[in-house]
């Protein structure tokens, strides 16, 4: 499949799951971007991940933006070739695994941890 394909397919799933979230947290996860890309960056790589990650959370975590001096915006990333060869090719494999990574994702950016994670069935 065709990043392009697997993007657009990924960003159906992340709608979806948008929209079947609670409402406090629906709000909270639109205000949060969305990048897809095929693999992470060598540089990435460098700092320790793991060259199949399936998703990122960066910046700063829901109600951490006035923490410090230097705020870093938040945003999820999901790597969506990862997210194909994890699945081996089988579209609803893929499909359930791009809405749980989003939502592990999610999760960190609402401030839970691994193991509160994992306590969701997100890991």
């Amino acid at each position: 499949m065709t990043l392009e394909k697997l993007t657009a397919l990924a960003a159906e799933v992340v709608a979806t799951t948008q929209r079947r979230l609670p409402p406090d947290i629906r709000a909270l996860a639109r205000a949060v971007p969305v990048h897809y890309e095929a693999w992470p960056d060598e540089e990435l790589i460098a700092q320790g991940f793991e060259p199949d990650i399936l998703g990122l959370f960066s910046g700063d975590a829901h109600g951490s933006e006035f923490a410090h001096d230097n705020p870093s915006p938040p945003q999820i990333i999901l790597y969506v070739e990862n997210l194909w060869d994890f699945a081996e090719g089988h579209v609803p494999t893929f499909r359930e695994e791009v809405r749980v990574t989003y939502l592990h994702e999610l999760g960190h950016y609402l401030g839970w941890d691994e193991e509160e994670l994992a306590a969701r069935g997100l890991d």
